[in-house]
């Protein structure tokens, strides 16, 4: 039984933020199967929210900068997982997992700010300790 797509409210920087992840999805992987659902969302994000932000100088650097991020996370977890299946729990490995939550604060800082820039009535709210 196929079911219509959820309405499901949400904040500009969590819509923008996915549609990076799946253009780097889009970029790197290979499986035709998981290519071609991945293309599938992105098209369907992407024609959702492209008219309502197009044209927007500030929302482009902060969506290119969202995309170097999500990038860099895709590198770290890649190196994680490697580590992980070679047992190595070293330094590196160490230093690894420690930037998965710094850049994800980046990650959270800039979707904060794209959902001020646009006004948007969800905002992100994050609690962790400090470090």
């Amino acid at each position: 039984m196929t079911r219509e797509i959820p309405a499901v409210p949400t904040s500009w920087g969590e819509v923008v933020d996915k549609i990076t992840i799946l253009e780097i999805k889009k970029k790197n992987m290979t499986e035709e199967r998981a290519l071609l659902n991945v293309e599938k969302e992105l098209a369907m994000l992407s024609g959702m929210v492209e008219n309502a932000i197009a044209g927007d100088p500030v929302l482009s650097d902060m969506k290119r900068e969202l995309l170097e991020i999500n990038s860099r996370l895709w590198v770290i977890e890649d190196r994680i997982r490697e580590k992980e299946a070679d047992r190595a729990f070293d330094e590196e490995f160490i230093e690894l997992a420690r930037s998965v939550y710094r850049t994800n604060d980046l990650r959270a800082a800039v979707k904060r700010r794209i959902n001020i820039h646009l006004s948007s009535e969800i905002l992100e709210e994050k609690s962790y300790k400090p470090y």
